[in-house]
This record gives structure tokens, sequence and C-alpha cells, in this order.
């Protein structure tokens, strides 16, 4: 079982910066996938980046350039830096971890407003 809890979220203005955060109350942290999704309201959840075991990364189109996905596998944490933060960049934001058995674990979730 892998719990996980975020925080970090908070109000910031259009233009600034916020750095999520997520750490896994598990055995072995290295051996899980971990990603960030969004739920904006009345939005579905959508991912917003990911980062494999390997260090692979991968973002959606509407954060590239802007969000950086990290992980310290040494303190079963990991982040999400938000640079140049838009208001369409507001909503609940999940951490996902998944491991090599196909099972997916999901944070409580924090709230991140942008205002314009």
């Amino acid at each position: 079982q892998v719990q996980l809890v975020e925080s970090g979220g908070g109000l910031v203005q259009a233009g600034g910066s916020l750095r999520l955060s997520c750490v896994a109350s598990v055995r072995v942290f290295g051996i899980l996938n971990m990603a960030w999704h969004r739920q904006g309201p009345g939005n579905q959840r959508d991912l917003v980046a990911r980062i494999a075991i390997t260090g692979t990364r991968n973002y959606a189109d509407s954060v590239k350039g802007r969000f950086i996905i990290s992980r310290d596998d040494r303190k079963k944490t990991v982040y999400l830096q938000m640079n140049s933060l838009k208001p369409e960049d507001t909503a609940v934001y999940y951490c996902q971890a998944s491991d090599r058995n196909g099972n997916t674990y999901w944070g409580q979730g924090t709230q991140v407003t942008v205002s314009s």
C-alpha cells in the first residue's frame, strides 16, 4: 500500500511560481513511476507530467517549458516546479504513483489558484 501526501499549493498571481511536493509512505520509492495530474472546475482529471523509474519525463503540451517534474528517491518525494503560472492552471493537483503490477495510488490533492 502506498500513501501519498501533497503540499505546496496556494494562491499566486499570474506569472508567479509554486513548487508542489508529494511524499510517499512506502518501503521502496524507487520502484514507483510518479505523476502529477490536475482537475479544474468542471473538467476531467488530466495528466500534467510524469517521471518514470528511469527518470524519463513527459509533459502535457499546455505546461511544456513552464513546469518541471523531478524526484528524490532518498526522500521518497516527487516535485512539480510550476513557473509562469496562468489562470488556466487553476486546479486541484493530484499526485499519482503506479507500481510494476499496474496498481495506482492517489493523494488527496492540493489546490492551486492563479489570479489574473
